[in-house]
């Protein structure tokens, strides 16, 4: 006769603390910052996470590079947008509240038609297959402006159907809350979908697909499978974004958009399940505040992108998990003078840097203007040899001292990686 087991799984505090960290910093977020602007970014921050945490089931998890994936954010937002009109019209008696769901199940149905043909094959053929049903997708937009609404897009009201308890999801503050809830609750689906069968398969897959097929696994199915769960959660990002801006134009399924998803996923932390919120939180700060502050910020945002691919591939999560295993043996103390040393020496490279580009940008865009430009508080002189040279100065300075701390914190974090290899093998032995 069998006996039946019980086995004590000890709770999780750690968990719980950082899952119950996120719902309070999405929930006081607004709260701390109260300016208008601050809760429009917030609101799209939000979005931005939904749709890179889906984006990282295809290329972190699976390892599947997609060069496609705003169509699926982008169909549903169309499908959400029209679904809001409906809505308006008194047509679908659906709450507005749960048009995300339905801008998220348009996009699942439409990857189970494209992702059966894209699947099929992986690695660079994978990448190209997305890249041509994005261009198809685009093209289509400007070709069908019954559904697409043509260059200038299709509008909708947001204030509209039930208002239960007074809420009109006017307020910007009312729809933030609403698009917390969805983050929070969709986040918290995609890391249970990295605990289920099909996620570690997933991992598989992305490791040794060989392996995967000689244990009986179709790696086809399991691509499939994962590349549907991931459009599902994009057109939720996707109608979260139409009740957001109330209009969805064909921007939204276009190429610069899946690269945007691409570039910011990467720079967060595609091996890392909270590197996307950070490259989520890194896209919206850009597209917003860096592109007002110089028009040169694609320029920057592309050496930003070469500099972490050369030096910190695993994005600035990485960066953040390797100083915390430093910090767990006790030796992160020693390195906060390299680390200010090196800040204040990058900074001085990057300010001598940022000036040229910023006096070659006024003279190829603002030549009308004058000569004569404001740069990080300084008057400068596009045609004048001294600005120049003294940008010139300023950088080549930096960089030379730069590179002499970074020898010095190469030796130092060498010699703090040999210390924690041998008390980890100490520890081990005990």
């Amino acid at each position: 006769m069998s006996k039946a087991y019980y086995e004590f799984k000890p709770l999780n505090v750690g968990r719980w603390v950082i899952w119950s960290l996120f719902a309070i910093v999405l929930l006081l977020a607004p709260m701390v910052f109260t300016s208008g602007l601050s809760h429009t970014m917030l609101s799209q921050m939000g979005i931005a996470i939904i749709v890179c945490l889906s984006y990282n089931m295809l290329l972190g998890q699976g390892g599947m590079l997609s060069f496609g994936h705003a169509v699926y954010s982008g169909l549903g937002a169309f499908l959400a947008i029209h679904t809001l009109n409906l809505v308006s019209k008194g047509t679908l008696p659906l709450p507005v509240s749960l048009v995300p769901i339905a801008g998220g199940l348009s996009a699942m149905v439409f990857a189970i038609v494209f992702g059966w043909v894209t699947t099929k094959k992986a690695a660079t053929p994978f990448a190209m297959i997305t890249l041509g049903i994005g261009e198809l997708v685009w093209a289509s937009a400007l070709m069908f402006p019954e559904f697409f609404g043509g260059e200038g897009g299709i509008s909708g009201n947001r204030v509209t159907g039930s208002k239960p308890f007074g809420i009109t999801f006017g307020p910007q503050i009312q729809l933030y809350y609403l698009i917390a809830i969805y983050t929070f609750v969709c986040t918290a689906l995609m890391y249970a979908f990295t605990r289920t069968p099909l996620g570690r398969m997933l991992n598989a897959v992305r490791d040794n697909p060989e392996r995967v097929e000689f244990v009986g696994y179709d790696t086809q199915k399991v691509r499939y499978f994962a590349f549907v769960i991931a459009a599902f959660f994009a057109g939720i990002s996707g109608g979260l974004a139409a009740l957001n801006f109330e209009i969805v134009t064909s921007e939204v399924v276009g190429g610069p958009r899946s690269g945007a998803y691409l570039l910011f996923t990467f720079l967060g932390g595609a091996t890392f399940f909270f590197g996307p919120i950070i490259g989520a939180i890194l896209m919206i700060l850009a597209f917003v505040l860096l592109s007002e502050f110089t028009k040169a910020w694609l320029l920057y945002l592309g050496l930003i992108f070469l500099f972490m691919v050369m030096y910190a591939p695993g994005g600035v999560a990485s960066l953040i998990m390797m100083n915390l295993r430093v910090a767990a043996f006790g030796k992160l103390r020693q390195l906060w003078v390299s680390y200010l040393a090196l800040a204040i020496t990058a900074l001085v490279a990057l300010s001598g840097a940022a000036t040229m580009i910023e006096m070659v940008y006024h003279l190829q865009l603002n030549e009308a203007l004058g000569p004569k430009l404001q740069f990080l508080g300084v008057s400068l002189n596009a045609k004048s040899l001294g600005s120049w040279f003294g940008a010139g100065f300023v950088m080549v300075t930096g960089l030379g001292l730069f590179e002499v701390t970074r020898r010095q914190f190469a030796r130092e974090w060498s010699a703090i990686q040999e210390y924690i290899e041998k008390e980890t093998k100490r520890r081990e032995a005990l």
